[in-house]
């Protein structure tokens, strides 16, 4: 599917995933590469309207399948718009949220099958997975105090949700050790990305990464 690297962040709320893929970017950007930050649900017009209805705190009543439906939906046109090009393209794409979220989120938070999970996460994405997947891991207290006030429909979930979720990485880490790392993320912005980026350097070709 290219030859462009594929880079996921993933972590329960406020673990700082927008803030490592930004700074994540401009560190790849200096060392001359094309790189594309994009997220999950959205990433393409169509995504973008669809993450609407997901995070809308007035769509309570959305039932687990449906959800995850639409975040398949979603993906399904993300990686087929804007991920696919770019990788045939040769950039570097960072994505905040990926597969391994709806895992974590509909599978072991929700509690849905995890095989019919993984197994929508493949017909959606086609088979494309990253290259390297990193976990940001704090604990759910720190992370929920990092919110703001306008809280979307997942942000409002109950704390045990969010516990559920935080342990469905790490369990997504246990079994996938080579593709998924886990990076501590309650030290400083500075600290955390030092770790991103030694394991963004293992991956890039030391060709282009000085």
């Amino acid at each position: 599917m290219g030859h462009g690297s594929f880079i996921t962040f993933e972590g329960i709320e406020g673990s700082g995933k927008s803030t490592q893929a930004s700074l994540l970017r401009g560190f790849l950007e200096e060392q001359g590469l094309q790189v594309l930050v994009t997220r999950e649900p959205g990433g393409s017009p169509i995504g973008e309207q669809i993450r609407g209805i997901l995070l809308d705190p007035g769509n309570h009543g959305m039932v687990p399948l449906a959800e995850l439906l639409l975040y398949e939906a979603s993906r399904c046109q993300h990686v087929e718009a804007v991920i696919r090009p770019a990788l045939e393209d040769g950039k570097t794409v960072i994505c905040d949220r990926f597969f391994d979220a709806s895992t974590a989120y509909q599978g072991y938070a929700r509690g849905l099958e995890i095989k019919m999970v993984g197994d929508l996460n493949l017909i959606a994405t086609g088979g494309r997975k990253p290259d390297l997947t990193i976990v940001l891991d704090l604990p759910v207290d720190v992370g929920l105090r990092r919110l703001g006030r306008n809280l979307d429909r997942i942000e409002r979930e109950a704390v045990a949700f969010h516990e559920r979720v935080r342990r469905g990485y790490l369990r997504i880490a246990e079994d996938e050790p080579e593709r998924v790392k886990v990076v501590n993320a309650t030290g400083t912005i500075d600290d955390t990305f030092s770790d991103v980026r030694r394991l963004a350097e293992k991956l890039i070709s030391p060709k282009k990464v000085r």
